[in-house]
């Protein structure tokens, strides 16, 4: 495998803003969920276009401006979710039924009770969906706490949730971004720093039963702030991070370095396009062997 890079001029504004996610709708319809901005003072906003990016349309403005909201996800063309920090013991949802037209928060009774001070890191791949009814988000760890990070999981549309553990390592330990290749079998990918020996650890957690359980994946090299499966590549993965790119075909069990381009996003089509994004603007195209 080989990564193939090119850079992209930022749209004009955009070197005030700090996007964290953008989801596709199709040709013409996408989102992008913009950061509290500390320069301006701006809340976390979720910006909307219909003209393939002609133009942009705020659709959803935090009201409280220290509120952090992480990632998006949609099961369709209409329905999709976006979630944030721990506010008290409960991840805040909102919600949108006519494609981000508008957001609502979503309610709040189906959601388990979270450790205080829990997060979502804010990667855009911090919640997924698969399918039309099911979710699922990461958490990191309690700093001081000694909890491991969780996974979320809906099973009906974002109404109720469950909570399971993973068995990456306690406090210092964030999930970074899941993958789930269909409704049972997933990766969680993140890691952490260690400022013992001045580096980063790369973890990843694997599931076969949907998220209701997770055991111990191979480590890859140091934090991975994305990962994927590659359709139509039987456990075959691919995780991005700060030191390379890292490849499995093991379903996750063991994991190699391929590539050293520092990349912090990655996603496949279905046809196995894949590109991943990176600081100043690079964009780079995943080149798979023919089998």
């Amino acid at each position: 495998m080989a990564l193939r890079s090119d850079r992209h001029e930022t749209p004009p504004g955009g070197e005030i803003e700090e996007f964290r996610d953008v989801e596709a709708i199709d040709r013409d319809h996408a989102l992008v969920l913009a950061l509290n901005n500390q320069a301006t003072g701006e809340p976390v906003r979720i910006y909307r276009t219909a003209d393939g990016g002609a133009t942009w349309r705020q659709v959803f403005r935090a009201a409280d401006p220290e509120a952090f909201f992480s990632c998006m996800a949609f099961f369709d063309h209409r329905r999709g979710l976006a979630v944030g920090d721990a506010i008290g013991t409960k991840f805040p949802l909102l919600e949108t039924v006519d494609g981000g037209r508008s957001w609502h928060p979503a309610p709040a009774g189906g959601m388990p009770d979270t450790a205080p001070g829990t997060g979502a890191l804010a990667t855009g791949t911090c919640l997924v969906t698969k399918g039309r009814h099911d979710a699922w988000f990461g958490t990191t760890g309690v700093s001081g706490g000694g909890d491991n990070p969780q996974v979320f999981h809906t099973r009906d549309g974002g109404r109720t949730w469950t909570a399971s553990e993973t068995p990456l390592p306690g406090a210092a330990t964030n999930i970074a971004s899941l993958s789930f290749r269909n409704v049972r079998d997933g990766l969680a990918a993140g890691g952490h720093f260690d400022p013992r020996n001045n580096i980063d650890v790369g973890a990843v957690a694997r599931t076969s039963d949907g998220g209701a359980t997770w055991a111990l994946g191979g480590t890859p090299t140091g934090f991975k702030n994305g990962v994927t499966w590659i359709p139509g590549h039987r456990n075959t993965a691919i995780a991005v991070g700060p030191d390379g790119s890292d490849v499995t075909t093991d379903g996750g069990r063991t994991w190699s370095r391929f590539d050293r381009t520092l990349l912090l996003g990655i996603n496949c089509s279905a046809d196995a396009r894949c590109w991943a994004v990176g600081k100043d603007g690079l964009a780079a195209r995943l080149v798979i062997p023919r089998r």
